[in-house]
């Protein structure tokens, strides 16, 4: 009965009804058209911001302590498994339309950050928390959607998205090591336990030093393996492009399916409009002080994940000839092409690479979740504890499961998330390009943008003492 659900409610939303495409490209072009294209204006103002954005203070965490936590969570199974699964369904075009989607996620993620900033509250040790719950409550004065917003969130990022990391690194290790997936599960647990009891500064740490390590490793793995197939490249970027458009298909199915499988697997990885990355923005201490600088921040976050981690993916499994008609699921096709570039090797390194990327979405996870605590009055210590025990106890759930199931589980929540998450930006609109405008004429103009309350004209009202 559980499955029929989730399958009817996916089918809306990604299958036959295809609300969320819709309402994501939608969205996507929306802000694009009334930010002026700033993920393209501001391109290089992304990348300027980075300078002084290790400030953090008693409140906040720093702005990159921020990214690096976005981005433990969008670096997981999305970025290796997802990218695999995409081709193996959609085909090579599948990549141009994960490509598309993270152009115009780029805006909605600007965006969303901007809203997490704004209404950002403190919880009662001070420090800031906020997301979607919250800028619904206190922008649009919708107490009763921004519960059901959280309940979503907890289903989604609190509990069922670390099962389906933690399914991923299962899958890699029994893949090359043959070890039993109980095994995995519990010593997944007990290491996330030791990070997740520090809080969110102790997962902001943690994601301060190991993102940047393995997001970098990778990539030079990736670049490597695409100057020893040089001579290959120029056709592999002619089949992408042709099988996004058709050119090369017998008929509209396979096109349909290029377009689907990419953008679903190109949300999955970079969660531009789901409503889990304004909750890392909004726990940080921005710097400028102004709302918009954490959108900034944020939105590079997205370029970074599918542009860069996803391309290197795509290419890696593309390069060693990989395509619709391979049979393997998720992070097998992954290691497949991987150990047809590197050898014996490759399995090896692909085992890791899944087991950091995974492993760091399964702890940042936890942040998201605990920063709804607080629209509960949950912030406390028997709050923590109960939430903790479920999470940890999906996590091994997770590692055991089947995996169509788990994630059938995590497109629901992740939807369902994305669905009131784009409503309430939409209808913060007014907000949103409020406060973009007063960032952009100030720095125009050679100001330091700084933001205080009565600047700018905002519907509904941010925490006092914060602004």
């Amino acid at each position: 009965m559980v499955n029929d659900v989730v399958s009817a409610v996916n089918n809306v939303l990604w299958g036959d009804g295809q609300v969320l495409i819709v309402m994501l490209i939608v969205c996507g072009v929306w802000f694009t058209v009334r930010l002026r294209g700033v993920q393209l204006r501001h391109f290089g103002h992304m990348f300027t911001l980075l300078r002084g954005s290790k400030t953090a203070t008693r409140e906040g965490i720093s702005s990159f302590q921020a990214l690096c936590t976005s981005l433990s969570a969008r670096v997981g199974t999305g970025n290796l498994a997802g990218v695999a699964v995409a081709i193996s369904l959609g085909g090579s075009g599948a990549i141009f339309w994960m490509w598309m989607i993270a152009l115009l996620g780029m805006a909605t993620g600007f965006a969303e950050s901007v809203l997490g900033q704004l209404y950002k509250v403190r919880d009662e040790n001070g420090e800031f928390r906020g997301g979607p719950a919250y800028y619904i409550k206190q922008g649009l004065n919708k107490t009763w959607l921004a519960i059901l917003f959280s309940l979503c969130l907890f289903l989604g990022y609190g509990f069922v998205f670390s099962a389906v990391q933690a399914n991923t690194i299962t899958d890699a290790l029994n893949n090359a090591y043959q070890i039993p997936d109980a095994w995995s599960g519990v010593g997944i647990i007990v290491l996330a336990a030791l990070i997740v009891v520090g809080g969110l500064r102790g997962i902001a740490r943690f994601a301060e030093y190991v993102v940047p390590f393995m997001g970098i490793g990778y990539v030079l793995v990736a670049l490597g393996i695409t100057f020893m197939n040089y001579a290959a490249v120029p056709a592999l970027l002619w089949d992408i492009i042709s099988h996004a458009f058709g050119l090369q298909e017998a008929g509209a199915g396979a096109l349909g399916a290029a377009i689907k499988n990419g953008i679903q697997r190109g949300l999955y990885s970079n969660e531009a409009g789901s409503g889990s990355v304004p909750h890392a923005a909004a726990s940080a201490a921005p710097n400028p002080n102004h709302p918009v600088s954490q959108g900034y921040v944020q939105m590079l976050g997205v370029f970074l994940d599918t542009m860069i981690l996803c391309t290197s993916t795509a290419f890696i499994i593309l390069l060693a000839g990989g395509s619709s008609s391979d049979q393997m699921q998720g992070i097998q096709l992954t290691q497949s092409a991987m150990s047809q570039h590197l050898g014996t090797g490759g399995t090896d390194f692909v085992a890791a690479a899944i087991c950091l990327f995974a492993f760091t979405s399964v702890v940042a996870n936890y942040a998201y979740g605990e920063s709804n605590l607080h629209m509960f009055r949950l912030d406390n210590r028997p709050g923590r504890a109960a939430y903790t025990i479920g999470y940890l106890a999906m996590i091994f759930w997770g590692a055991q499961a089947a995996l169509p199931d788990v994630w059938a589980m995590a497109d629901m929540a992740l939807g369902l998330m994305t669905v009131i998450n784009i409503v309430a930006i939409i209808w913060l609109t007014p907000t949103i390009v409020s406060l973009s405008k007063d960032y952009f004429t100030k720095h125009d103009n050679g100001e330091r943008p700084e933001y205080k309350t009565g600047d700018c004209t905002i519907q509904g009202k941010s925490e006092d003492g914060i602004w």
